[in-house]
Order: C-alpha cells, then sequence, then structure tokens
C-alpha cells in the first residue's frame, strides 16, 4: 500500500509429504490464505523457492504455471465459489472439459465423484437447491477432477454449523487416504485440525509443528 510494506511469511519453510494431510492453524490475518495460494501458485513470493518434486516451479514461464496449476492443484475455499448458473454436475464437469477431455470422459468422473461425496442423488440439482455443506462437497468433488497431486482447502468449514463442518473434514480426510493425494488444510478450529497427520501453527510469518495430543507447540 504505497510506500508501506507488510511481511506476511519470514523465512517460512514448509514440505509435505505425498498422501499426507497437513492442517494449518492460526488467528485470523496471520497469512495462512496467503500461504496457500503460494503454494497454488496463485500468488507469487517475493522471495525464495518452491518446489514440487524436483521442480522449481517459479522458473516456469507463466502458462507453464497455470498449467501446471491446473492439472496438478486443487482448491477448495471457504467460499465455494460454484457457478450458479450451473447444476453440481456441470460444475464438476467444467475442469475436465477446459483441460481437454471429452464430454463422456468428464460426465463420467463428475457422476462417481458426486457419488464419493454423498451426492449421487443431487448431481442435476444447481448450487441454490443444496444446502451449504451440500455446496462444500460438489466444490471438494470439482477440486478431484482432475486427480490432483494436492489438494489445498481454505477454511473448507468455516461457513458451515460444527455437525457439519464435522462431517465434511471427514470426508476430506477418507479422501485423503482412499486416493492418496496430499491435503493441506487451513483453518482456525483446532479441534477440526487435531485430525491430521500434522498440524502447524503460523505465528509470526513462522510455522511451528503443534504436539496434537497435548495441543501445544
Amino acid at each position: 500500500m504505497g510506500d508501506a510494506k507488510i511481511e506476511v511469511l519470514k523465512g517460512l519453510s514448509f514440505s509435505l509429504k505425498q498422501g499426507e494431510l497437513v492442517s494449518i492453524v492460526g488467528a485470523s490475518g496471520t497469512g495462512k490464505s496467503t500461504l496457500l495460494h503460494l503454494l497454488g501458485l496463485l500468488d507469487s513470493p517475493d522471495g525464495g523457492e518452491i518446489f514440487y518434486g524436483s521442480e522449481n516451479i517459479w522458473k516456469f514461464k507463466e502458462e507453464e504455471r497455470a498449467r501446471f496449476r491446473n492439472i496438478n492443484i486443487g482448491f477448495v475455499f471457504q467460499f465455494h465459489h460454484l457457478l450458479m448458473e450451473f447444476s453440481s454436475l456441470e460444475n464438476v464437469m467444467i475442469p475436465q472439459l477446459i483441460n481437454g477431455k471429452s464430454m463422456k470422459e468428464a460426465r463420467e468422473l463428475a457422476v462417481n465423484l458426486l457419488s464419493e461425496v454423498g451426492l449421487g442423488e443431487r448431481v442435476e440439482h444447481r448450487p441454490s437447491e443444496l444446502s451449504g455443506g451440500e455446496q462444500q462437497r460438489v466444490a471438494l468433488a470439482r477440486a478431484l477432477a482432475m486427480s490432483p497431486k494436492i489438494v489445498l482447502a481454505d477454511e473448507p468449514t468455516g461457513n458451515l454449523d460444527r455437525e457439519t463442518g464435522d462431517e465434511v473434514f471427514e470426508l476430506l480426510r477418507n479422501l485423503n487416504k482412499s486416493k492418496n493425494e496430499s491435503f493441506v488444510i487451513a483453518t482456525h478450529n483446532f479441534d477440526i485440525a487435531s485430525k491430521s497427520d500434522r498440524v502447524l501453527r503460523l505465528e509470526h510469518g513462522k510455522l511451528t509443528q503443534i504436539d496434537v495430543k497435548a495441543g501445544t507447540v
């Protein structure tokens, strides 16, 4: 903002194993969303490097990064960002069609994914005809549509009541294990985060690991 400079992340180091589910907790404004946007190649860091496997993504050209992101990274946001004029089925098909899959392939996979998230009877419903929890399930199915290597979820239960939030997180965890895809979840809900493989706290621009059993760093 003008000449003002705000340092959000400071010398932060982070690694993720294949198939691991990691939750990042912290108060609002600590930079959880910024970190996910960097991991998801939506924002550019002022310094440092981001590797996927042995590849330094920031050596890619912008178009190459966009292609990499569309194929390898799935996103789930607090506000589901579904396209309201399209059905659940169409919302899950669209990322596939953009990436060149045939209508038949995209439809078949979308039906299967919606069934996996418990919406097999809601495929033709539009978002306005679904509950908040159901809309988030559609968003999760959409995030998985390209079989990504990693799914980034930013406060995926933040807009839901406790019971529905618990159900959505349990679904996330089950899909993480069954598909062996890596999940990073930003949340302020420690009770939900404690069910992850690892819990990291983001504070003062750095990450520290939390002893889940003790509930402390």
